[in-house]
């Protein structure tokens, strides 16, 4: 189960290259009207980040560099051409849980001939990822094909249109005016990064988050974020690196996890699990416990796992900086393995951590790592897809998420939904719901359904999340689950790792995909039970 906690900023130096865009304006007309769009969590286009790199790239001295950066601003976007101008036109960017279920949402409902909607759905990756169980992926549980198929196949059986593209900036045109309504022939429009101007009737935010590594210095350079099919790649290249490197040699590997909410957890156990005793894993949190919002049962099962697995809790510390560990700090490692052979540590980077106490009567930390893997802290790409030269017209909270009503509309926009990481809807509490996998399926059922009653004209239903309960993966052959439907019970172990693959089982997105898994998971479990019982026998022949 994945849990993320959103945050987002404005720095001054974005806004002072804003208004150095302006001059640049006033002497290439036709640079502000092709380069006003501003970045997003897809791409780094905004007009100052073009200007940012037309300095550079004279500075630079590249063949022709201000000559390029030109003709691309002035480079005219070209129209997207939807098949029929009469039937409603539905734009969908971002294709995780939110938007792609929603997706599939709308064309599982019933619509009249005249009514039933064309459907773009945009995402920056070919595939959709399942990330609940990317950490299945470390461990080699599951295959890659099984928890990131392609959109295209998912899709292939659809009416839905996708597009690999990244989102430069939007443009709606249905907000509310001083006076009322703001009539409109269309709902407004979205810039991609190929150039393509997309017309919609209907917008659909479901941008997620990205990880947020600069809150600490070094963060974005030496530790690497668990969010992402790349991400994922990235650590097992790293992790599989290391242990070649390390194979036959007395060293271990060292890990270092920041973050012990549920993200950061379930990766400390999965990566003990599988370094076992060739490594060490410690996790690093700011709160004096694990899993701050969990269940007992759940903080209870983790706690006895991550303790059998001798992973290092280190509680209470918030990370001051990442630095990697200089020539001149480094020293060789030597294992002696018996009176005439000596080991020397493998050659590959190491990076340092400095800890810092949160509370008083804690002594600074300095611990060294040979991976550092982030899970702290999300931002949302909203705040960076406006429009600079008419800013705000989404109304964003701190945190840079639409706020919504109770239908998943944003406010002022009677033709924008937002849904999962990129929309703040608050329960009956007054809090903000959390950013999990579970909120998103949830939404994106709710979200297809008021598309369909805000098309026919039919009343929109208030959104009403329902808590399932809690689940997650303390590797293979354990889980920990906490239904919502009985107080009080935890299914661990082996128990809660069937049930919690099964409960995954029903939620992947289509049907085909659904029997294609299904089918390889029972075939994955009888090998493992033949292996298993193979092993058994052979064990008791030998004893006998």
């Amino acid at each position: 189960m994945s849990h993320f906690a959103i945050s987002a900023s404005t720095t001054p130096l974005v806004v002072a290259l804003h208004r150095g865009a302006k001059q640049w304006s006033a002497l290439f007309p036709s640079f502000r009207r092709s380069a006003r769009f501003g970045s997003s969590l897809f791409a780094n286009c905004s007009r100052s980040r073009l200007q940012l790199r037309f300095f550079a790239s004279a500075k630079n001295g590249r063949n022709g560099g201000v000559a390029e950066e030109i003709s691309q601003a002035e480079k005219a976007p070209t129209n997207f051409a939807w098949r029929d101008s009469k039937k409603p036109r539905v734009c969908i960017l971002g294709g995780g849980f939110g938007g792609l279920y929603t997706a599939l949402r709308l064309e599982s409902l019933e619509w009249a001939e005249d009514k039933r909607p064309q459907i773009i759905l945009v995402d920056q990756s070919e595939r959709f990822v399942f990330k609940p169980m990317l950490y299945e992926l470390l461990s080699g549980e599951v295959d890659e094909w099984e928890i990131a198929p392609r959109f295209s196949d998912l899709l292939a059986n659809t009416s839905v249109q996708f597009f690999q593209d990244r989102v430069k900036c939007l443009h709606p045109s249905d907000h509310w005016g001083m006076n009322g309504s703001k009539e409109s022939s269309c709902g407004g429009t979205v810039h991609l990064e190929s150039g393509l101007l997309i017309e919609y009737d209907w917008l659909v935010l479901a941008l997620g988050a990205e990880a947020k590594l600069d809150v600490v210095p070094g963060a974005a350079e030496f530790a690497i974020p668990f969010s992402t099919l790349e991400d994922a790649r990235k650590v097992n290249n790293k992790l599989t690196t290391l242990e070649r490197k390390t194979f036959g040699k007395d060293f271990q590997i060292s890990v270092a996890v920041v973050g012990c909410g549920y993200s950061g957890v379930e990766l400390a156990a999965t990566l003990a699990e599988r370094l076992q005793n060739r490594g060490i894993v410690r996790a690093i949190n700011v709160e004096t416990t694990i899993c701050p919002s969990a269940t007992p049962g759940n903080r209870e099962a983790a706690l006895k796992v991550l303790s059998s697995r001798k992973v290092e809790l280190l509680l209470g510390y918030f990370v001051r900086c990442i630095r990697k560990l200089s020539e001149s700090e480094s020293s060789v490692t030597l294992a002696v393995v018996d009176e005439n052979c000596i080991e020397v540590a493998p050659d590959f980077e190491k990076y340092i951590l400095e800890l810092q106490p949160a509370e008083r009567g804690m002594q600074s930390k300095i611990i060294e790592a040979d991976l550092v893997l982030w899970t702290v802290g999300t931002k949302p790409p909203l705040p960076q897809l406006e429009p600079s030269d008419v800013p705000f017209v989404i109304p964003l909270n701190a945190r840079g998420q639409a706020e919504t009503d109770e239908t998943l509309r944003v406010k002022g926009h009677p033709r924008i939904f937002a849904l999962g990481d990129s929309s703040a809807l608050r329960d009956s509490n007054g809090r903000i719901l959390p950013a999990t996998a579970q909120v998103a399926f949830q939404q994106a059922d709710f979200t297809g359904w008021n598309l369909w009653a805000a098309i026919n004209g039919r009343p929109l239903l208030p959104f009403r999340f329902q808590n399932l309960g809690e689940m997650m993966t303390l590797g293979r052959n354990d889980a920990a689950i906490s239904p919502s439907f009985v107080e009080g019970l935890t299914l661990e172990g082996p128990i809660g790792h069937t049930a919690r693959k099964i409960a995954y089982l029903i939620r992947l997105p289509t049907d085909e995909h659904r029997l294609k898994v299904g089918i390889s998971w029972f075939t994955k479990s009888a090998i493992d039970s033949v292996s298993m019982l193979q092993s058994t026998l052979y064990k008791v022949l030998s004893g006998s």
